[in-house]
């Protein structure tokens, strides 16, 4: 790990008023999750930490963050931000803002200004989007076909004992934009589906990483530790009654349930370690996006006195078997050899965490790397004994649905 250090003052404060989190982002240096109209906004750096590529790369992200926070010495209410990758394959940047506001459900807004004299105005930005240029071109990797070929090779395996699920994604590269305006494209994003994260960070590397988010993966507030991980989906439909069956469908599908039993297994077995005490929804219930259902569980639990914090807690978690399967180690062998586009941030985390150990950590899901004129959109789907190879091609289009509507492609 290598650090950067320029903290000195710091002023923490509560703020009545409600706020547009989004309107105090700037894209060059700006960090935001927000659900609900509720999270965080930071822009600035008072402290920065280099996380190198490799094993236990979440943990190690972890603890450059409770280093930097310890080292700013700018109170309990300073946190730190960061967007790590599904496998630790790429490097990651732990920053502590120089300037946030946090605003949490019930609470006044929580604003916190590190080395004030050292912050600069926001960078000025286009006044308007311009159209997408007619030579826009879509590519998808791997194709339909090859991907379906992929879905196929995965379940020949779960019968064969390898492994009981993979989760396999997919890349659309689209070519040809043009200039995208950010703070527009966040939000159309947020008013499409403003029950899911909007995120918006850059990456280690400098990409900007723009999404809509369904999945909570860890939350801790004080001894009060939440994680509701989503795993089985089904296509939504313009008509309702088409969609009421897809949700009805999925609600009582053997195969879908026996997916997303998995995932909370995994979570709950992770987190009963840490917790004096833990509660589990009997069922599974609905959640939807514009263009998915989700089945979802709540786990609750009240944490021992001496559990980590957020990042560390959520560091034991990834990566579910929502965006990796199980057993873990043959699921991340087969997803090497079937995937042919390295995940990068997607199905990583995103998120922040304080000084008290409190924060919040979602999954990188229904997301796109935004570059010069490009876009690199990202999906994928659980895989287990039963899935049609058909209809997960399906869900990965759906599942792209989410961005190329914010792009208005």
């Amino acid at each position: 790990m290598s650090a950067t250090h320029l903290a000195g003052h710091h002023v923490a404060g509560r703020l009545d008023a409600r706020v547009d989190l989004l309107e105090h982002w700037r894209p060059a240096d700006g960090f935001l999750m927000e659900r609900d109209g509720g999270g965080l906004v930071a822009t600035g750096t008072a402290a920065t930490a280099a996380v190198l590529p490799g094993p236990d790369h979440a943990r190690r992200a972890a603890e450059a963050a409770a280093e930097l926070l310890d080292d700013v010495r700018a109170g309990e209410d300073a946190l730190a931000v960061a967007a790590l990758s599904f496998d630790g394959a790429i490097p990651a940047r732990v920053t502590v803002p120089s300037r946030s506001l946090l605003a949490r459900a019930g609470r006044p807004v929580r604003r916190v200004i590190i080395d004030a004299g050292r912050d600069e105005p926001a960078p000025s930005e286009p006044a308007a989007t311009r159209p997408a240029a007619p030579a826009v071109r879509r590519s998808p990797q791997p194709s339909a076909a090859d991907f379906a070929a992929a879905v196929a090779t995965a379940v020949a395996r779960i019968r064969d004992g390898e492994l009981r699920k993979v989760v396999l994604a997919r890349t659309l590269l689209i070519e040809g934009l043009g200039h995208v305006e950010p703070r527009s494209l966040i939000a159309r994003l947020r008013a499409r589906d403003p029950g899911c994260y909007t995120i918006a960070a850059r990456g280690a590397r400098g990409r900007l990483l723009v999404g809509a988010t369904p999945e909570l993966l860890l939350r801790r507030d004080g001894e009060v530790v939440t994680s509701m991980p989503l795993a089985g989906s089904a296509t939504r439909s313009a008509d309702p009654a088409e969609d009421r069956a897809a949700a009805a469908g999925l609600l009582s599908s053997i195969k879908e349930r026996r997916e997303h039993a998995l995932v909370v297994e995994a979570v709950v077995d992770t987190l009963a370690a840490h917790c004096r005490e833990l509660t589990v929804d009997r069922e599974p219930r609905l959640v939807s996006t514009a263009t998915i259902w989700h089945l979802a569980t709540e786990v609750h639990g009240l944490l021992h006195s001496d559990a980590p914090g957020a990042l560390a807690l959520a560091a034991e978690l990834h990566p579910t078997p929502a965006v990796c399967g199980t057993p873990r180690t043959a699921a991340l062998r087969l997803i090497d050899e079937l995937e042919t586009e390295p995940r990068g941030l997607y199905a990583g985390m995103v998120g922040w965490v304080d000084g008290r150990g409190d924060g919040e950590w979602a999954v990188t899901l229904r997301c796109a790397v935004l570059g010069d004129g490009w876009a690199r959109l990202y999906a994928g789907g659980g895989i287990v004994e039963g899935s049609d190879p058909r209809a997960e091609v399906a869900e990965t289009e759906a599942k792209f649905r989410t961005l190329l509507d914010a792009l208005r492609l």
